[in-house]
């Protein structure tokens, strides 16, 4: 029998601005401990030394993390010009360099290409899994890696800003599993000057604004402290992009025991994925078919 997880059953979604020079996982960790919750997790890696939205999900509210992660997320960038890096940031080391510097309207041309439905190659220093092993650690090791390029649906990548000619400042709307590395780099690429990012912020991802971020000075702050459980955002915040079915008393019932139930449907067809709620608080998500929820996910709350 394995040994039970210590803590509160706590659940909600935390939006934490993170700041440079940490990583996702060491802030999961300081905001589980802050809360002193049995679970945590987050919806999308920032790299270290990136910056803005990352949302935490307690307790039952890690259910919901896929539908954050396959939602549209918004980054704003400054790419560096004319220098490629062996991990496509300013982390690196450069391996290359140009004295070629295009014009803005070079640049402006050259964005439509990288709109759409496209394909990436993930950077060499990433955490896609080659024979079981990350790519970051073969690099480090000095292997030269072929990575198979990904799809990758970007709905935007708009020009914000030239502040010197070595730099530009671009702000991208993309689905899940995009690298803005990547983009930096292939944008020099096409451009024939070599690029690379040298700041990166998430602005908004899914539901969760940069805007509304917690600093982890004030989750230290207010670490053990009952006012941190004000900070949370309710479970269910992580489901905006699904429609929500009221179900009747028996109908919540047999859902949190992982059978169909009852719902009143709006507008919703046969097959859509929704979730249900009951007196206002979630039940289950499932695929709706002929006035039942057949549960994917149940919540115990």
């Amino acid at each position: 029998m394995g040994r039970r997880r210590k803590g509160r059953d706590i659940s909600g979604w935390l939006i934490v601005d993170k700041p440079a020079g940490l990583t996702s996982n060491a802030v999961v960790n300081k905001v589980r401990w802050a809360f002193d919750a049995k679970k945590a997790g987050h919806a999308g890696t920032l790299d270290p030394e990136a910056t803005g939205v990352l949302a935490v999900a307690l307790g039952e509210a890690t259910k919901t993390v896929p539908y954050v992660t396959d939602a549209l997320k918004a980054y704003t960038f400054t790419v560096r010009l004319g220098q490629a890096t062996n991990t496509d940031d300013a982390e690196g080391e450069v391996i290359a360099q140009s004295d070629l510097r295009p014009t803005t309207e070079d640049i402006e041309a050259a964005l439509p290409g990288f709109v759409g439905d496209i394909m990436q190659v993930p950077p060499q220093y990433s955490a896609v899994k080659i024979d079981g092993e990350r790519a970051y650690k073969l690099a480090r090791d000095g292997e030269d890696l072929e990575l198979a390029a990904r799809p990758l649906f970007v709905e935007s990548l708009t020009l914000l800003g030239r502040p010197d000619d070595d730099h530009v400042t671009l702000e991208m709307v993309c689905g899940k599993g995009g690298y803005v590395r990547a983009i930096a780099r292939d944008l020099g690429a096409e451009l024939g000057c070599y690029g690379h990012v040298r700041e990166l912020r998430r602005v908004w991802s899914g539901p969760f604004d940069a805007e509304d971020g917690v600093s982890m000075e004030e989750i230290e702050a207010k670490a053990k402290d009952p006012a941190l459980d004000e900070l949370l955002e309710p479970l269910e915040v992580g489901l905006a992009d699904l429609p929500e079915l009221p179900c009747t008393a028996e109908g919540a019932t047999r859902l949190r025991h992982g059978n169909p139930g009852m719902v009143i449907a709006s507008d919703v067809e046969y097959g859509d994925e929704a979730w249900a709620s009951y007196q206002g608080q979630p039940v289950a998500v499932g695929i709706y078919k002929a006035g039942e929820l057949h549960p994917t996910r149940v919540f115990n709350i």
